[in-house]
C-alpha cells in the first residue's frame, strides 16, 4: 500500500469519526456513560446474591441428601412390603372365593348396597 493511499484512509477515517462526533452530543454519551456504570453496579451485585445463595443451596443440599436417601431406600422398601402384602390378599381372597362363592358380592350388587354419593362427580 502506498503512502497517499495510507494518508487517504487516515483522511476518511478521520472525516467519518468527526461526522459521528456531531451526531451525538457529549453529555448525552455521559449519561450513557453513567447508566452502564450503574447498570454493571447493579449486576456485579445481583450475581453476589446469586453467588452467595448457590452456596447456602449447596449446602442446604448436602445436609439433606443422606436424609432424602435414607427416606427414599425406606419408600421402596415399604412399597415392596405392600405388594407383597396385596399379593398375598389377592391369592386368600381367590382362595375363599373358591371355597365360598357368595362370600364377595359381585358389581351390580355392590352398586346396590353402596348408597354413599359420588364425590368426584360435580354437582
Amino acid at each position: 500500500m502506498e503512502q497517499s493511499e495510507k494518508q487517504a484512509i487516515t483522511a476518511a477515517s478521520e472525516e467519518l469519526s468527526h461526522h459521528f462526533k456531531t451526531l451525538i452530543h457529549q453529555q448525552d454519551l455521559d449519561s450513557l456513560k453513567q447508566l452502564q456504570h450503574i447498570i454493571l453496579g447493579r449486576l456485579q451485585d445481583s450475581n453476589a446474591v446469586l453467588s452467595h445463595f448457590n452456596d447456602y443451596s449447596e449446602n442446604c443440599f448436602a445436609e439433606v441428601s443422606s436424609d432424602l436417601s435414607k427416606n427414599t431406600r425406606l419408600l421402596k422398601s415399604m412399597k415392596s412390603d405392600l405388594d407383597y402384602i396385596f399379593l398375598k390378599l389377592r391369592s386368600l381372597k381367590a382362595k375363599i372365593k373358591a371355597t365360598y362363592p357368595d362370600a364377595f358380592p359381585d358389581d351390580s350388587t355392590i352398586e346396590a348396597l353402596d348408597r354413599r354419593p359420588d364425590l368426584e362427580i360435580a354437582q
